[in-house]
């Protein structure tokens, strides 16, 4: 399963905290590293605090955006503090691996990409990043010191992801179930990005969206269309519909 699972660090600003991650990972048997614009990488710094796990290190990828790092992802998760000013689904990480790891136990398993997302040290992910997402996980710590350092956030899911795997063949029928034993390969996030942008220009063609006040109707559809996790094909068909829409109003104008 850990294979399947990418950790995704956004815009990190100490390297040191990045070799700290990759020692988290390693400890928990996560070998798939990738970095969106980080401040500093490589570094003297990174390689000292991995502890050994400087393969992992070497082994990373830099991306320039989060939807580069994510663009062959079938399910996205972002790693969030509450209270965001659209509710989005949100598990603890627990619930997380119980999500997943069914998902990445069976044969189906082989090509399925997962991206757990962290954000910058200081401030996150930005809403318009976590909207890539179609989970967000918090991590219940003390909300009078809630504070957590990055390593210290992906030895926590890793963990549990880890522990998840581990136990899954004794109680896999007790457990939510993500993709398992469907027909079609679930959308990745690029073809995702592709169906919204298509959503949102038909939006304003039929003049059901205002581009000058959108208000939240984008973010409140990727909420909805994230929360079902369309394979390729419904995703295809949403898309068809839509160019119909598109053709038809072409017609009468």
């Amino acid at each position: 399963m850990t294979a399947n699972i990418r950790i995704v660090l956004v815009n990190t600003t100490h390297p040191g905290n990045i070799g700290g991650v990759a020692r988290a990972m390693k400890n928990m048997n996560f070998t798939e590293l990738h970095l969106v614009a980080p401040k500093k990488f490589p570094h003297a710094e990174a390689t000292a605090r991995s502890s050994g796990a400087t393969d992992l290190l070497e082994r990373a990828v830099v991306h320039a955006t989060l939807e580069e790092a994510i663009a062959d992802c079938q399910l996205v998760v972002g790693t969030s503090a509450r209270g965001r000013h659209i509710p989005w689904p949100v598990v603890d990480p627990r619930e997380l691996a119980a999500i997943v790891a069914p998902a990445l136990v069976t044969e189906q398993s082989e090509g399925k990409k997962i991206a757990i997302v962290f954000g910058r040290e200081d401030r996150g992910l930005t809403n318009e990043e976590l909207h890539l997402c179609h989970h967000h996980v918090h991590i219940p710590s003390n909300p009078e010191f809630s504070s957590l350092n990055l390593a210290a956030a992906v030895q926590v899911l890793t963990y549990e992801l880890r522990m998840a795997e581990l136990y899954s063949d004794a109680n896999a029928e007790h457990k939510p179930q993500w993709g398992t034993d469907w027909d079609i390969e679930l959308a990745e996030s690029a073809e995702l990005e592709r169906l919204f942008e298509h959503l949102e220009q038909t939006l304003i063609d039929i003049r059901f969206l205002d581009p000058d006040n959108p208000r939240q109707l984008m973010p409140r559809l990727r909420r909805l269309y994230l929360r079902a996790l369309p394979d390729k094909v419904e995703v295809n068909v949403l898309r068809g519909i839509l160019t119909a829409t598109q053709k038809r109003l072409k017609e009468h104008e």
